[in-house]
């Protein structure tokens, strides 16, 4: 199974509290953070949700 390389691109400040929340699960916390993620289901979910925020590569 493949791993996406997600990057936090804009800042979470005044943003709706289901978009914070969704970028923490995924271990975005700051600017600049970076994760690897597994492409499936449940990550394409939280991806379309905060989708405007972050940068999302194969890894």
């Amino acid at each position: 199974m493949a791993n996406l390389k997600i990057t936090l691109v804009k800042s979470l400040n005044s943003k709706i509290e289901k978009q914070v929340l969704t970028a923490h699960s995924l271990g975005l916390k700051k600017i600049g953070d970076v994760t690897e993620q597994p492409d499936n289901a449940q990550t394409q979910g939280k991806i379309k949700v905060i989708s405007h925020l972050i940068k999302v590569d194969e890894a």
